[in-house]
């Protein structure tokens, strides 16, 4: 794909402002390596889900609540998941968990988005290791369990290291669209 033609939808929820602040990280690393603006945000409690059919290119944030539950703005707009248009799109996700407080259910929202996606005929790119990371179980993880859906991000536990993964993560993500 044409960097300069890249234009990136990135949809979010957050209660506690730590996914919309993964959000405007992931804005900044897109920009400094496309070198223009190419990521749009919308906080989906002010934002439809409907607007994502404008873009070719998605990035959702989802947030990981207590044991396994979506962040409240997901929650409500779940059931609209299903009605979208988005065969064919390029589709990553990225979440925030806390991996040693919530162990048995890290990034479970994340998987949980993940599923919905798939069932819309998305190519989900962005799949993430699972290395670097002390939890218990999580709906997130691939198959094979050897990869994580999406990055997983734990700014509780981890925080030093957010800002790596998120740079690394967009690298692999131009990487990936590019190749398509």
């Amino acid at each position: 794909m044409n960097n300069n033609k890249l234009k990136i939808g990135l949809f979010y929820g957050s209660t506690t402002c730590y996914t919309e602040m993964a959000a405007e990280k992931i804005q900044a690393r897109f920009h400094h390596l496309v070198g223009h603006a190419c990521v749009e945000l919308f906080n989906i409690k002010d934002s439809a889900l409907s607007k994502t059919e404008q873009f070719d290119i998605l990035i959702f944030g989802i947030s990981t609540w207590d044991f396994g539950e979506l962040q409240e703005d997901w929650e409500s707009t779940w059931e609209d998941i299903a009605g979208l248009n988005l065969a064919d799109k390029t589709v990553a996700i990225f979440g925030l968990g806390d991996q040693l407080g919530y162990a048995e259910w890290f990034q479970d929202a994340v998987g949980m988005l993940h599923d919905e996606l798939l069932l819309l005929n998305c190519d989900i790119v962005g799949y993430w290791p699972n290395q670097g990371y002390d939890f218990i179980a999580s709906k997130a993880l691939t198959e094979d369990k050897s990869f994580f859906v999406g990055l997983c991000l734990d700014d509780e536990n981890q925080y030093d290291l957010s800002d790596e993964r998120i740079d690394n993560w967009c690298d692999q993500l131009i990487t990936e669209i590019n190749s398509l």
